[in-house]
């Protein structure tokens, strides 16, 4: 016990070295808290994982969306604030009931958060939600959240208006044009946080970042693609849009931006999908964050 306590004090010290003492303090009181909510590691080794730089998240393994506290596991994506942000602006812009429900669609739904929180947000029996992603850790990280929500994560077995939201989803790639057949369009509202990080800032990114989430959630441009720009994956939702019986009149599309990239991504809507009415919004920090179109 002695030792233990010896090594909490030396690696506090490290820790407070390296990020300050008042995040140091606030981050060792939710490993504590950690402890006993759960059978984590020692304390030594969750302070250790944090000197190696491992983001907070994946040791406390949840992180709070709103008033939603999610589970988070390595590698999938760690939900972010100016995420959280918008989904709460668009939960507010709407107002779906049992008898006039919408139908979401999540693409690069990673934990499930922009989904399970609009579930959350909205009364129950309103909302429809589907989460596609081409990562299985994201998939069953998705479907423990929503069990971790007590939000259904099935398909209901009619289509009558039923007593609570459900999240379903679904393993897919954005490249596959057949990827509605296991989904149900057309959809009232379509959300994206794809990735969008162009290889040049991408390895910029602190080893938090780069050695911890997948680089496959964060590159914008895969390995094999000709383009740079971080645009890749805004490029082939577009294609998805402009199917036939994906969109209903009315629909509304919101997709997060990188810095810089939300005049594009909007001009990508406008040019290949024909969704003229666009607008921008600008996350807590004044960043240029969603590009939202609707139909």
């Amino acid at each position: 016990m002695r030792s233990d306590s010896t090594a909490v004090k030396q690696l506090f010290t490290r820790l407070v070295s390296s990020l300050g003492r008042e995040t140091a303090t606030r981050e060792l009181k939710w490993m504590k808290q950690a402890l006993i909510a759960s059978h984590s590691p020692t304390l030594p080794a969750m302070l250790q994982r944090r000197l190696n730089g491992e983001p907070l998240q994946y040791i406390l393994g949840t992180t709070p969306f709103g008033p939603l506290d999610l589970l988070t596991r390595p590698p999938t994506l760690i939900p972010r604030p100016e995420t959280e942000d918008w989904t709460f602006r668009l939960a507010d812009m709407l107002s779906p009931t049992p008898t006039r429900p919408l139908t979401v669609l999540d693409l690069c739904t990673g934990t499930g958060c922009i989904p399970l929180l609009l579930c959350h947000l909205w009364p129950p029996g309103s909302t429809r939600a589907y989460g596609v992603d081409i990562s299985q850790d994201a998939i069953r990280l998705a479907t423990d959240n929503a069990a971790r929500c007590n939000i259904p994560s099935f398909q209901p077995s009619s289509m009558t208006p039923y007593s609570q939201n459900v999240f379903i989803p679904v393993f897919g790639d954005l490249r596959d044009p057949d990827i509605f057949k296991h989904l149900q369009p057309p959809f009232d509202v379509i959300t994206a946080n794809p990735p969008y990080i162009p290889k040049r800032d991408y390895d910029l990114l602190p080893v938090s970042v780069k050695n911890y989430e997948d680089p496959a959630a964060l590159l914008g441009d895969p390995p094999d693609s000709e383009e740079h720009d971080g645009l890749t994956f805004y490029r082939l939702i577009s294609q998805l849009l402009r199917q036939k019986g994906v969109l209903r009149d009315g629909s509304i599309v919101a997709l997060e931006v990188g810095q810089a990239q939300a005049d594009a991504v909007e001009g990508i809507l406008q040019q290949s999908v024909g969704l003229r009415n666009t607008q921008v919004w600008k996350d807590p920090w004044n960043v240029k964050r969603v590009v939202l179109a609707r139909v």
